[in-house]
């Protein structure tokens, strides 16, 4: 029978070039001990030879049937060197590549052979207890950090479970070695080689640092992250990019507060805050701009100004676009001005934020030279901004430049939908143009029917209003609920109204039937038409009929003794008058000038 020796077998270990002289020895039971001493030679290399021809191993003369027996364990043993060295977790040379794809049958050799003695091993390394105890000296100082700190970080390493044995010493070398492990997302070999340069002195530079946080934290280490943060912290070696990468990782992970605590505490540590930079203060405005809070977000943008830190384009877009979301237009517009001051050139997202912002504001001057920019550098504005200037052009009444923003936004490739062409008509009916805006409205119904809308058919019968189309509008509004287009009291409103400058009070009572019979109730605007239609109409009973089924109302009251006293109903207006004054409704200056002017001509009505 052939096995191995209970004593420790040596491992020859590759080390600067020199092997040493392991010693294994060979026995059968009842026998003599043999011994093979392999002699000095240099470091394995990679080649394509087979296990048994290794150089260097010098065999003593032995007799045939022994000779026969030991090359039959030789592979075997050469093997069980391997196991030791994985055990032991050294880092040998580099063996051939048969011997490394029969790893597996070595492993399952080893455990018929029973006969390794484990205990010889802890002779040569540290033991468990101690790499741990060690460990934990190492880090004890950034645990005392993070726990300052307030943030809430693991007791142990996940990937602790164990050291790399470093021929190479160099900290350059080692530090290249992390960076590419990291950047391969090795994050377990990766964090085992930080480790044992941690535990051997040896330092890596800020950027292999940095690459490690960077792969811990892809891979949802954060507490892993943060302690080797806070030891880079304590040996002062942190950068901006440090900073940025822990800020991001905590605000994600464990909300905005927590960031905002952290960021705080490292800009009062004059070491760290000299590696401040815009990145650091983008990354807490981004994170403060996902949560839409736009008082930390200018709390952070006035303490990057005090710093003496210029914002980048990434600033003052995070700036606009968060204030323009919470409504701070003005706050928008002054970090836009402050942008071009700094000579810094827009982006597309801040220039459609601003043209927002301007148009609620009501500077459509602004907006006009922000979208001018915008074609200017080649950029192209997206349909809502250019429906947003149309809108604000049109208001202010300025009607050419609508149409020249219009053409060049079908320039652009833009087809105008249901919010375009109600700022067109919006534009005509500012200026007075109604039967432009009906005939507009005619030629989008023939040509583009299906972006017509609800606003849309409100703005026209604006314009039959206005114009007295009542026919028309009536017509129109037979349409609108045959489409079955969900009304409010607009609409009828607005067909009442064209009555009521037709001088058609009989058509616009029938319309307020019609109204009540759909269910729709009437507001102080349709009862308003209603009443000024009836006077002129000399309607009187109607007249007092709307005002007897309706709330009181100072505004109704006001508005029928009013026209009472224009159609020279004085008696009617005085007995309205009247009954004001007893149900304590407001009477305003108009109707109280038009009462005392009636007084004096009759002084009997005193």
């Amino acid at each position: 029978m052939v096995g191995v020796s209970r004593h420790p077998p040596a491992i020859g270990i590759s080390s600067n070039g020199f092997t040493q002289q392991p010693c294994l020895s060979v026995w059968k039971a009842g026998q003599s001990r043999y011994q093979y001493c392999p002699t000095p030679c240099s470091k394995f290399g990679r080649n394509k030879s087979s296990v048994n021809n290794i150089k260097g191993l010098d065999m003593v003369p032995v007799s045939d049937s022994w000779y026969t027996c030991f090359r039959a364990a030789t592979p075997s043993i050469r093997r069980l060197s391997v196991l030791i060295s994985e055990h032991v977790t050294c880092k040998v040379g580099s063996f051939e590549h048969d011997l490394v794809r029969d790893e597996q049958k070595a492993f399952s050799i080893a455990k018929e052979s029973k006969q390794l003695n484990e205990s010889s091993l802890e002779q040569n390394v540290p033991s468990q207890e101690s790499l741990l105890g060690r460990e934990d000296l190492l880090l004890q100082e950034a645990g005392g950090c993070a726990e300052s700190s307030g943030v809430s970080e693991g007791t142990v390493y996940p990937l602790h479970s164990r050291l790399l044995y470093l021929e190479e010493r160099n900290e350059e070398m080692l530090s290249r070695r992390l960076l590419k492990l990291c950047r391969l997302n090795k994050v377990r070999s990766a964090f085992q080689l930080y480790k044992s340069m941690e535990f051997l002195g040896l330092r890596p530079n800020s950027h292999a640092c940095n690459s490690m946080v960077s792969c811990l934290l892809r891979n949802d280490m954060i507490d892993d992250a943060l302690r080797i943060f806070y030891s880079m912290k304590a040996r002062g070696e942190t950068t901006g990019h440090t900073c940025s990468l822990i800020l991001k990782a905590v605000a994600d992970a464990r909300g905005c507060d927590t960031a905002l605590s952290m960021f705080e505490e490292l800009e009062r540590n004059k070491n760290v805050n000299k590696s401040f930079d815009a990145i650091v203060y983008n990354t807490m405005l981004s994170a403060f701009s996902k949560a839409n809070d736009w008082v930390q977000t200018e709390n952070i943008w006035r303490r990057m100004q005090h710093n003496g830190h210029s914002g980048t384009t990434v600033t003052y877009r995070l700036l606009v676009c968060t204030f323009v979301r919470c409504g701070l237009n003005e706050l928008a517009i002054d970090a836009y001005h402050e942008m071009l001051w700094n000579g810094l050139t827009p982006g597309e997202d801040a220039m459609h934020a601003i043209i927002g912002a301007c148009v609620k504001e009501g500077k459509w001057d602004l907006a006009l030279t922000v979208f001018q920019n915008m074609l200017k550098c080649g950029l192209k504005p997206n349909l809502i901004a250019c429906n947003a200037l149309l809108n604000s052009l049109g208001k202010a009444g300025k009607l050419n430049l609508a149409f020249k923003v219009y053409d060049a936004m079908k320039s652009l490739g833009h087809a105008p939908d249901a919010y375009t062409c109600n700022a067109l008509l919006g534009a005509l009916n500012k200026v007075n143009q109604h039967a432009d805006a009906i005939q507009l409205f005619e030629n989008i119904r023939r040509e583009q029917i299906s972006v017509l809308s609800l606003q849309v058919y409100h703005t026209v019968l604006m314009s039959y209003q206005k114009l007295g189309l009542w026919e028309r509008a009536l017509q129109l509004l037979w349409q609108m609920e045959a489409s079955e287009m969900h009304l409010t009291s607009a609409p009828y409103n607005l067909v009442i109204g064209a009555c009521e400058v037709a001088k058609q009070p009989k058509v616009a009572l029938q319309i307020y039937d019609h109204m009540v019979h759909q269910k729709c109730s009437p507001d102080i605007f349709t009862l308003l038409s209603l009443i000024r239609s009836c006077i002129w109409g000399s309607l009187w009973d109607k007249v007092e009929h709307i005002l007897n089924q309706n709330p009181p109302s100072g505004y109704l009251y006001n508005a029928a003794v009013q026209g009472l006293f224009l159609r020279g109903n004085i008696d009617f207006g005085m007995r309205l008058y009247a009954k004001m004054k007893e149900l304590n409704l407001n009477v305003d200056g108009k109707t109280r000038a038009m009462v005392l002017q009636n007084l004096s001509k009759d002084p009997r009505r005193v």
